[in-house]
């Protein structure tokens, strides 16, 4: 089981990488950016992601 200081530690560093990688990219891209603006960020789905995988919740046998 992953203890929540765990799972707040996994969002800030992710967290920390969307916002500099975010911040590269928007460098490089052409065009216009998306107008639709998502109920999560990245950094959001990205941790739940993370936790899903370092868990055990996908062993159900």
């Amino acid at each position: 089981m992953i203890i929540c200081s765990k799972i707040t530690e996994i969002f800030c560093l992710v967290d920390e990488f969307c916002k500099k990688y975010s911040q590269v990219i928007d460098k490089v891209l052409l065009g216009n950016k998306s107008k639709c603006l998502c109920r999560m960020s990245s950094s959001e789905i990205i941790s739940i992601i993370i936790i899903f995988q370092l868990s055990s919740m996908r062993n159900f046998g």
